[in-house]
């Protein structure tokens, strides 16, 4: 890959920013059990704290394409690292200076609006940066939300172990420094225009283009892949292993995102040599075989295998599909990076909550669930194959 010595820091910048966004989304679920026992809040009602985090961003998505282009890149992702870390810190101290549950509220209100200005943002940034193979460096910025979310998880649990589970609060507030260090590179790195001005396509031309919805219909269909196994990767583990919750929740966690992880900086090594369309389409297949490996193997560690294939196979979907639809609609301005992010959050939202609705209607079972959600990497294959086929 070659990447303009004068774009490096500002791809290294973004590299911090899905960093930050792997802080945002896994910190608060390593403390559920401490916030109950700390607090006396009921396990049900903390996590809420999940959904208000999804809902927000949701909301963020569905503006911040506007308030970009109105007030400026820059100063967004600025005020998103600073909102971000404004969080994370008040994570650790609005609790103690109001009702808990509410502290927890606020602080994870704040957070979410820099999660979702992040990722509206951070990848039309790197679209936009003079480069070569940009396929390959997208693939590549995807994958340290991956290495993000397993340094959170493993830092995490080694600070807690070392010094206790009181020490909770100091470790929000370390983690709050990282985005602050981004934020301020973000100040001084150089920003590109993706489109010379006026010449972005708006949501009204978007929404009238056929392969604008079809791109929203794959970028669904990765988030719900990626998330359906994504939501259940502890339980594998404990099922798998026979090990304890905690220590699921640290493995199980941390092996999906390895090998997601793996497979972005895969494909951003061989992205020259293998076309992303194609590319796609092979992740697809497999993504099917880990779903049917996990939903249907009689052996629990196999089962657990099918969990780790399915991290490999998603990883190229949602910064694959990013770059598809950057080349096929090149003018497509911050808005269609935001709509899509819309779409893919929508897909994590939808994918996970199928598998347990149609769980819960065949008496808990599981594995009935994940069976159903083949659906998801089934469109994906049927959508690159109608890309392709446009293309020929």
């Amino acid at each position: 890959m070659t990447v303009n010595s004068n774009s490096r820091p500002t791809i290294y910048a973004c590299y911090g920013g899905y960093i930050t966004q792997a802080i945002v989304n896994n910190l608060a679920p390593l403390l559920f059990l401490i916030f109950r026992d700390s607090f006396g809040i009921p396990l049900e009602q903390i996590t809420l704290l999940v959904t208000v985090n999804f809902l927000v961003q949701l909301g963020v998505d569905l503006v911040a394409a506007k308030v970009a282009d109105k007030i400026g890149w820059r100063k967004c992702l600025v005020a998103a690292h600073v909102f971000a870390a404004l969080g994370l810190a008040g994570m650790g101290i609005l609790p103690m200076v109001l009702p808990p549950f509410a502290g927890l509220l606020c602080a994870v209100t704040l957070y979410a609006v820099g999660g979702g200005l992040i990722e509206v943002l951070i990848s039309p940034v790197v679209e936009a940066c003079p480069t070569e193979n940009k396929a390959g460096i997208m693939s590549l910025l995807h994958s340290f939300y991956c290495w993000g979310t397993v340094a959170v998880v493993a830092l995490s649990t080694l600070f807690l172990a070392v010094f206790g589970k009181d020490s909770w609060q100091i470790l929000a507030m370390c983690w709050a420094v990282f985005p602050l260090a981004v934020g301020a590179c973000f100040t001084r790195v150089p920003i590109y225009p993706l489109t010379e001005e006026g010449e972005g396509l708006s949501i009204r031309s978007l929404c009238r283009m056929k392969s604008f919805w079809l791109f929203v219909v794959l970028m669904v269909a990765a988030g719900a892949s990626e998330q359906a196994m994504s939501q259940w990767a502890s339980a594998f583990a404990e099922s798998g292993l026979g090990i304890s919750k905690t220590m699921g929740d640290l493995l199980g966690p941390c092996i999906f995102s390895v090998l997601m992880g793996s497979a972005r900086v895969f494909y951003a090594k061989m992205s020259e040599r293998i076309g992303l369309n194609s590319f796609l389409i092979y992740s697809g297949i497999l993504c099917v075989g880990a779903y049917l490996l996990a939903s249907l193997s009689p052996v629990p560690a196999l089962a657990l295998v099918g969990c780790g294939v399915c991290g490999l196979s998603v990883g190229i979907l949602w910064p694959g599909v990013f770059s598809l639809a950057a080349a096929e609609i090149p003018k497509g301005s911050t808005a269609m990076f935001a709509l899509l992010a819309l779409a893919g959050d929508l897909g994590c939202s939808g994918g996970p909550t199928t598998v347990g609705v149609l769980s819960g209607a065949f008496n808990g079972e599981l594995k009935t669930g994940l069976l159903f959600a083949i659906v998801f990497p089934v469109v994906m294959i049927a959508g690159a194959l109608i890309l392709k086929r446009n293309k020929t």
